[in-house]
């Protein structure tokens, strides 16, 4: 962007782009975690807590099983467990929640950017070409300067006769008199 830019523009891409480091970072660490040696069906009637501890574990709480995350699917299959009743990471997210908040929040930031978009091209439509109102306004200036013009040249050729009238009219050298004696 251009130093003449938005600086707040600049600076919100620039956290943007931080927090989407920051949280692929973090999800490249917890899927790179090894699992505690421990299979999760030994946490099955535990607590959802204990479960997810294991990052490849899978809560399931309406039968308070712990299994193991069906890697090769993004989502549980619902024989496996309901999406509803399923946790990962945290127990107070279910699958089905987590689902909805990403897509509400998905939806909003596509919009944001939709609009953004659409307000630049529109500035830069606006600033090609100047508008039906500008231009009407930029007529009326130049007729009302020249009008005002004409006026001033009338006002001042009848104050030059009236001083002529009187004797009053001052000539554009006052020593030019001296000069034809």
């Amino acid at each position: 962007m251009a130093s003449g830019g938005a600086p707040g523009l600049t600076r919100r891409w620039r956290l943007l782009l931080r927090g989407a480091a920051l949280f692929l970072l973090l999800l490249s660490a917890a899927a790179a975690q090894e699992p505690s040696g421990a299979a999760c069906s030994q946490n099955t009637n535990r607590t959802c807590e204990e479960c997810l501890k294991n990052v490849s574990c899978l809560w399931c709480h309406t039968s308070k099983a712990c299994l193991d995350y069906p890697v090769s699917r993004i989502l549980p299959p619902s024989s496996l467990c309901k999406l509803s009743s399923a946790r990962w990471g945290v127990c107070w997210v279910n699958f089905e929640a987590l689902i909805i908040t990403l897509s509400v929040v998905g939806g909003a930031v596509l919009l944001a950017v939709a609009v953004c978009c659409a307000c630049c091209c529109c500035r830069r439509k606006r600033s090609r070409k100047p508008d039906k109102s500008e231009e009407r306004a930029a007529r009326e200036r130049e007729e009302r300067r020249i009008r005002q013009e004409e006026r001033r040249a009338e006002m001042k050729s009848r104050h030059d006769e009236i001083r002529k009238k009187y004797g009053l009219f001052k000539e554009e050298n006052p020593y030019a008199r001296f000069e034809n004696n």
